[in-house]
């Protein structure tokens, strides 16, 4: 790439992404640091860790950030040693059904987890039926405050992103280092642990710390448990107060830095960590293929797992058609007019218009800037562009509720993005840039995965025949990445359409609701609320299930660059 085009590209980008992403968290941390008189302080600080409820909120959602990313790494760690180590029956088909909580929204899982988990749920009427309990003292296991509910819900959404990060890291390991071990006489324990985990621990943390991040600011699971004693809870009721309060922008700067601690200590001590590895391994490890009994079981712990992840899509599923779910094993009649009803609703036909022009937009922008970025780390020399590249995954480790209360907080009367909804009061292009910046990661790796791929001598002979920079990038460059960057705009536009935090804050009008918003809506509708949103949940799982199959079959086993910090 000529290297002024790369400069300017990366100057356009960076202001780009300079202001609607740095600049609204710095404000945010500005407002945090600064008393009435724009004068430097820590009081606001202080008062949440002097305020007794802005303690408990933040101490909780640290503590589910980190028992979700222990739990979730507990599932995921044996799940990738099998799938690295072992040939078994059905592998392939359970290695895809593993990845099945990827397809359901958290907080719309826990809807039907209440079904099902809940003290008049379909496992206490089950336990009940077989005199393992007493009526009169059904058990709560979703926890006091619902907060193993929360945990579960988190663990069993996001174990695949650790279990693709764990994998992927294991596919690079030389099998020359075990081979060694082994020959000395070292034990499978042994080699375990002295050689495969240590060597493995970049992708362990890289997923980590994902998990972690989102565990502890999320928004939506809470909401729906009712579980109020947590920071993102207090951050979302404090939106009602912004002019006056400035406690909600202290939050939030003490949950982006502690977000921000994380992914910097997991790209400091593992992030260059590279011995050991190879991104193409001389030698591939040497599956052993388990037949019979052994086989047959570590099937079953797959498929086991598989079952346990899918508790509340099941549970959406069966409240999606019950007439009656009350206390009982299954619903006690079934219909299918909430889907009718779902798909009739004033709410849901809006939202569902809306989802697509907010995600739409974002996918075309995040499809523009990130092959234009892609090109300039993999093609160009200039300085600075390993630098541009991990800008660009900050959003991954910047959690999208700090994004999204930073656009609400600049988009109120006489702040910095106030233009972008002066005129009609519509967050229609807050929501498009919230959505491109929190998912143009995705775009960016999966550009970047398929020109490392394509051999640019094709284009240097395109050039060299006397074909312009934007011809041969048309007619050569872009047909051989189209694929990859089919997928991570795939991916994009699917995660956009089901996005929680930036949904839940930024459009408050009921004409303007995404589709996730209109869930969050019909959950506090009475009569056939619940049901109403399940059937619309179900209708999301469909298409992002279908989107997210469409990313991996395009991208193959570069899949799980799009989920590493």
């Amino acid at each position: 790439m000529n290297k002024s085009k790369a400069t300017i590209i990366t100057v356009l980008v960076t202001l780009f992404f300079g202001y609607f992403f740095l600049y609204p968290v710095f404000e945010i941390l500005k407002v945090a640091f600064q008393d009435g008189s724009e004068n430097f302080t820590f009081d606001y600080i202080l008062n949440v860790f002097t305020n007794p409820n802005y303690l408990e909120g933040l101490w909780n959602a640290f503590t589910i950030g980190l028992t979700s990313t222990m739990v979730t790494f507990l599932i995921a760690l044996p799940l990738a040693l099998a799938s690295y180590r072992w040939i078994f029956p059905g592998k392939k088909w359970l290695t895809i059904l593993i990845l099945a909580p990827l397809v359901l929204p958290p907080f719309v899982g826990a809807v039907g987890v209440k079904h099902i988990l809940g003290v008049q749920g379909a496992l206490n009427a089950f336990l009940i039926d077989l005199g393992m309990m007493s009526a009169n003292a059904p058990t709560d296991w979703l926890g006091k405050g619902k907060f193993w509910g929360v945990v579960m819900m988190n663990a069993l959404h996001l174990y695949p992103i650790l279990f693709i990060n764990i994998l992927a890291a294991l596919n690079k390991l030389d099998p020359a280092m075990e081979q060694a071990a082994q020959n000395l006489g070292a034990s499978p324990w042994t080699r375990f642990r002295k050689i495969t985990m240590p060597l493995c621990m970049p992708g362990v943390f890289a997923g980590a710390a994902i998990v972690f991040i989102w565990s502890f600011t999320e928004l939506g699971v809470p909401l729906v448990f009712d579980y109020t004693r947590v920071a993102s809870v207090q951050i979302f009721d404090g939106i009602k107060d912004l002019s006056s309060n400035p406690t909600p922008y202290a939050l939030v700067a003490v949950m982006l830095f502690i977000s921000a601690l994380v992914f910097s200590l997991s790209k400091l001590i593992f992030g260059n960590n590279s011995l050991g590895t190879s991104p193409r391994p001389k030698a591939r490890y040497t599956q052993n293929t388990l037949t019979g009994f052994k086989g047959w079981l570590l099937a079953s712990a797959f498929m086991f797992v598989f079952v346990i992840a899918a508790v509340p899509h099941f549970g959406v599923l069966f409240l999606s058609v019950s007439g009656d779910w009350y206390g009982s094993i299954f619903p006690e009649s079934m219909t299918m007019t909430h889907y009718n009803d779902a798909l009739g609703h004033p709410v849901v036909v809006g939202s569902i218009k809306n989802s697509l022009i907010y995600s739409l937009g974002a996918t075309f922008l995040d499809v523009v800037l990130g092959v234009a970025i892609a090109w300039v780390i993999v093609r160009s020399k200039i300085w600075g562009r390993n630098v541009i590249d991990t800008l660009m995954m900050l959003p991954l480790a910047v959690p999208g509720l700090v994004l999204a209360f930073g656009y609400r907080a600049l988009s109120q009367e006489g702040e910095s993005f106030d233009f972008l909804v002066f005129a009609t009061g519509n967050p229609v292009i807050l929501l498009v840039l919230a959505y491109a910046v929190r998912r143009l990661p995705y775009v960016v790796r999966a550009a970047v995965a398929g020109l490392q791929q394509s051999d640019p001598v094709l284009e240097e002979a395109a050039q060299t025949m006397g074909a312009s920079p934007r011809r041969t990038f048309k007619r050569i460059g872009l047909p051989l990445i189209g694929s990859s960057v089919a997928a991570g705009a795939i991916l994009a536009f699917a995660f956009a359409m089901l996005e929680v935090s930036d949904s839940l804050i930024l459009a408050q009008q009921t004409e303007h609701y995404p589709i996730t918003k209109a869930i969050y809506a019909l959950l506090s509708t009475l009569g056939n609320g619940h049901e109403l949103a399940a059937a619309l949940g179900v209708w999301a799982m469909i298409f992002l299930a279908v989107a997210i199959a469409g990313a991996f079959v395009l991208l193959g086993k570069r899949g799980g660059n799009l989920f590493k910090l």
